[in-house]
């Protein structure tokens, strides 16, 4: 109940920022598309790692509109700025055969009730790339979500909210059993009231998430410090069909 609360109050936002972002762009965020080094990112946020340098064609895949030159700093500071960030990604320039694509905006796995807009976007990807990563990493909502897919095939999945595990599928990676992120079975007492049986795990933090990312593709908060040259990327308009969507219920 209270991950549908949340998500509604992220869908009013969504729409809010979708109706004001564009007008509101050119004076709360100056675009510069001056070459700069890498920024760090990752809290309160979601992306996307895609092996690939063409990022124009990254940009296409998505379906993304109004591309608009943004270097690192000015890229990263709007798809962090309050008015504008539900509307906006942040593509960013190739690093270490990687390209990013950041931003509050891409669909979250909002569990039951919501249509799962998550899958079908890695599966779209995964059609033209072949290695396609997603990761989220909300604390304020202790929402944390990281999947991988490989030359079209869903290797691994997982999301979790307050809620409990929201979205998995395919056994843990080795970088989440190193992390002690790997079920553990908890077998009950038999025959006695209150029998514990089920699953325990480790709940994750935006440590563990940043962990995996190291792991699988980049560390969004280290890459500061990678030798990756100068370069700009570019903002663009997140696509409609990314907003949350209640499933529709059949008579």
């Amino acid at each position: 109940m209270l991950l549908s609360v949340v998500v509604l109050v992220i869908l009013t936002v969504v729409i809010a920022a979708t109706v004001l972002g564009p007008r509101l762009l050119p004076r709360h965020i100056r675009l510069a598309n001056t070459a700069d080094r890498p920024r760090a990112f990752g809290s309160e946020m979601a992306w996307l790692a895609v092996r690939t340098e063409d990022a124009s064609a990254l940009a296409s895949a998505l379906g993304l509109g109004q591309l608009r030159p943004a270097n690192w700093s000015s890229g990263i500071g709007a798809i962090y700025d309050p008015e504008i960030s539900g509307s906006i990604v942040f593509i960013s320039p190739p690093i270490k055969g990687w390209t990013i694509v950041a931003g509050e905006s891409l669909p979250i796995p909002a569990g039951e009730g919501f249509v799962d807009k998550v899958t079908p976007l890695l599966q779209r990807l995964g059609g033209h790339f072949a290695n396609v990563q997603y990761f989220a990493a909300f604390p304020i909502i202790d929402f944390y979500a990281w999947a991988r897919f490989e030359k079209k095939r869903r290797f691994r999945i997982f999301a979790i909210g307050e809620a409990g595990v929201i979205w998995q599928s395919g056994k843990p990676t080795l970088e989440e059993r190193r992390l002690g992120l790997s079920f553990l079975e908890v077998r009950g007492i038999r025959e006695r009231h209150g029998d514990l049986g089920g699953e325990l795990q480790l709940y994750p933090t935006e440590e563990h998430v940043f962990a995996i990312a190291d792991g699988w593709s980049l560390n969004p908060m280290a890459i500061e410090s990678s030798a990756s040259p100068p370069g700009a990327g570019w903002i663009a308009d997140a696509p409609r069909l990314w907003r949350p969507e209640r499933v529709r219920k059949v008579a």
